[in-house]
Parts: C-alpha cells; sequence; structure tokens
C-alpha cells in the first residue's frame, strides 16, 4: 500500500455545523469517528502555449488528485472512547460505534475548549493506531488501490473570549512515512448550483424505498376530511386535480433522478413545481384573508343588532 497524499478534504456544510454544535454543546471535550469516502479526480491542464518540442501526444498534462469527503460522524459524548491513555486504538470499541453506519472509517476528530490549534502527541499516537489498523477504497480508479483511514480533524475552542469567532477547526492527514499530521485544506461542500459538481462523483448506496402514495378515489381523501356531502366529496376531488396539475411530472417514481446524471437539470424542474406551489399557496392565503374580513364584518354587524335588540327590550 503506497503512502498517497490527499489532495484536500472535503465537508458538507451542514455536516460541519453539526459537528461544531456537537462540541459547543457537550460537557468538556469529546472525540468521535468520521465517515466517508476517497475518490480520484482526473485533473486536465491545457496550455495556451506550444511548447518547442511538443509531447507526442499533445500539449495538455493529466494528473489525478485524490480528494477525501467527510459525510457523517459519530460523537462519543467523551474522550479516550475508542483508545487508551496511551493513543492505542481499540478496534472492538470502533465496531461498537460504527455500528449502522452506511459508510466507510475515514477517521476521526478531537474537539477541545481553551486549547492551541495543534495536534497533541496523544492525537498523533491515535492517528498513527487508527491508520495502520483501517483502511478504505479509493473510487473511481482504475486499478484496486486504498488508503489508510489517516483523516483527523481538530476543532478547538480560543483560549480567551475577546474574539469574533468561537472556534477553530484544521484537518490533517497522518503520514505513515515520516510519522507526521500534515495539514491539508478543508473545502465546505455546500448546496446550489455552483457546488452541484462535487456531488457528481457520488453514487447512492441503496435505491429508494418503495413509497405507495396513490390515490385512486376520493373516499380515501374523505377518511381523512371526514366530507360526508355531496358537496364535499366534490371540493375535494378539484383539490386533488389542482395539486397534481401543480406536480405534474413529478411522481414518486420520479425521485430516483435526484441523484445521478440527471439531478441538475431535473432539480430546477422540481424548484420550479415548488414556485408555482408557493404562488398557489399566496393565493389561497389570499382568498381565506378576505374571507376572514368578511366573517369579522359580518360579526360586528351582528353585534350591532343584538345591541339594538336589547336596547329595544328594555
Amino acid at each position: 500500500m503506497d503512502d498517497l497524499s490527499l489532495e484536500r478534504i472535503e465537508i458538507p456544510g451542514p455536516t460541519l455545523a453539526s459537528l461544531i454544535q456537537r462540541a459547543s454543546s457537550s460537557p468538556g471535550d469529546v472525540d468521535g469517528l468520521l465517515f466517508g469516502q476517497i475518490h480520484r479526480i482526473a485533473s486536465t491542464t491545457l496550455s495556451d502555449d506550444s511548447p518547442a518540442e511538443p509531447p507526442p501526444s499533445s500539449s495538455s498534462s493529466s494528473s489525478d488528485q485524490i480528494v477525501a469527503t467527510v459525510t457523517s460522524f459519530i460523537s462519543s459524548g467523551k474522550t479516550v472512547s475508542f483508545y487508551d491513555p496511551l493513543g492505542r486504538v481499540d478496534s472492538r470499541r470502533i465496531d461498537s460505534l460504527q455500528l449502522g453506519s452506511p459508510d466507510r472509517l475515514l477517521g476521526w476528530f478531537s474537539a477541545r475548549r481553551t486549547t492551541a490549534n495543534r495536534p497533541s502527541m496523544r492525537e498523533l499516537a491515535v492517528a498513527s493506531s487508527l491508520s495502520s489498523r483501517f483502511q478504505l477504497p479509493i473510487e473511481n480508479s482504475e486499478s484496486p488501490n486504498s488508503m489508510p483511514s489517516s483523516v483527523f480533524i481538530l476543532l478547538t475552542t480560543p483560549l480567551t473570549d475577546q474574539l469574533i469567532h468561537t472556534h477553530e477547526y484544521r484537518a490533517y492527514q497522518f503520514r505513515p512515512l515520516n510519522r507526521r499530521l500534515e495539514p491539508r485544506s478543508l473545502g465546505i461542500v455546500n448546496i446550489g448550483p455552483a457546488f452541484r459538481g462535487h456531488y457528481g462523483s457520488f453514487n447512492p448506496k441503496s435505491g429508494f424505498p418503495p413509497l405507495l402514495c396513490e390515490v385512486s378515489s376520493s373516499a380515501m381523501m374523505n377518511e381523512d376530511r371526514d366530507e360526508g356531502s355531496l358537496s364535499g366529496k366534490k371540493q375535494a376531488v378539484k383539490d386533488q386535480k389542482e395539486v397534481d396539475a401543480l406536480a405534474d411530472g413529478f411522481g414518486v417514481g420520479s425521485l430516483k433522478r435526484l441523484v445521478g446524471p440527471e439531478a441538475a437539470s431535473y432539480t430546477g424542474g422540481v424548484e420550479e413545481m415548488y414556485e408555482r406551489m408557493l404562488a398557489k399557496v399566496e393565493s389561497l392565503a389570499s382568498e381565506v384573508e378576505k374571507s376572514s374580513a368578511k366573517v369579522l364584518e359580518l360579526d360586528n354587524h351582528n353585534r350591532k343588532l343584538r345591541y339594538r335588540v336589547a336596547r329595544i327590550e328594555r
């Protein structure tokens, strides 16, 4: 197994926010396990300048980048949870912590308070022991290859309270050859059009479960709405038709298109559908507001009539 170097480490924004919240809400220092994937990404660099002696193929050079992506984590709620005070990892404790996680073990994290943001000797020993016992395959690799679980994220709080930020975090990769924790850039992957390319290399672990959401007749709707009259049934059917018209082409069976190469174009259609639904909701809200005003007007009129009748009876 070669000592491969990571180009960078990526983590989704919600995952990082959840990790910081878990560290800040805990009564003391905590640690835990990181899960994710490692991908090999081919990058090509094109040059406009033609060299004096061009290579036989072309004037472009390509190189592979290895990127680690954190997808989830498990917090133990304390320190020294899966290792002893000397930093030796206990495989049985790790198996009990990662029970039920769909992803592979990528590394671990440590959250400390009011300490310097640099790894300690114990954390170095834990990273060394963990990388020697666990490894995970490199996705999108031409030949079968693997890397040790060598990712380490350190979270700390500032030594003083007179600072704007409340947390500091850094990412590291443990290198077995020189037995060092080398800093790596930590990229935050957010949701939006500019970040859709980050999700192109992911493959679903399992398909969507079968969802039986078909409405065959108005009787099924009447069970929830308790509509016994004929006019109520007609109104229920009309409402269902309006909802179906707004969601035309976005059935339950099309949810699988949210993952894969069609996700970019399909997401735009889903957003357009939600915009139409919001416009419908705003229209309904306006109608409810007008009807509420009429009800209030009638209530005031009835109150005046009752007041006049009471005066006449006196």
